[in-house]
């Protein structure tokens, strides 16, 4: 064996040099070793992933596109508590002549326009002073939904929803309810 490894190292095949202990011909770098980096790698980008999307999707909001393209309608309502939130109130209601990607207008509180694409539940409740997250909601500054025994519930033609992700279409009804 003394001699087979001094004299004839380079002559030897892979299993001859693995008897003797000699390094493999790659470098010593085994499969098992190539398997457990790729492993640790490959959760690794998992990890970082789950990170950045959060429970609720990706963690920049999606955008609306193409203003102005589309026009169609659904219906809403909001209860926080025992209050309906009135999207009929003024501070709710749009009023300029430009194109926006959501709105209410002309004094009607429960139907909802849509003037673009992919405008997401969460951005058009944003849009108008809304924070709506899968279990939160921010109304005037006061979350709901975060303290033991609130719930609150987010949902789309009676369907929970994840608002970050959820894209409007015609003749959508949403509906969140906030109970404390």
């Amino acid at each position: 064996m003394a001699h087979l490894e001094a004299a004839h190292a380079d002559e030897l095949g892979r299993i001859d040099r693995r008897r003797l202990g000699i390094d493999d011909e790659d470098g010593g770098i085994s499969l098992r070793l190539a398997a457990v980096v790729a492993l640790v790698l490959v959760a690794g980008v998992v990890v970082v992933y789950a990170t950045l999307m959060g429970s609720e999707g990706a963690s920049r909001a999606i955008e609306p596109s193409d203003r102005g393209s589309v026009h169609y309608h659904g219906t809403i309502e909001v209860h926080i508590g025992n209050q309906t939130v009135d999207f009929s109130q003024p501070r709710f209601q749009y009023e300029s002549t430009g194109v926006t990607a959501f709105r209410f207008e002309n004094g009607n509180g429960s139907q909802w326009h849509v003037h673009a694409r992919s405008v997401t539940l969460q951005w058009a409740m944003a849009s108008v002073g809304l924070e709506v997250r899968a279990e939160t909601v921010t109304v005037d500054g006061e979350t709901y939904g975060d303290d033991p025994g609130e719930t609150a519930i987010v949902e789309v033609n009676g369907e929970s929803v994840v608002p970050s992700t959820y894209i409007l279409q015609e003749g959508d009804h949403i509906r969140i309810v906030v109970d404390s």
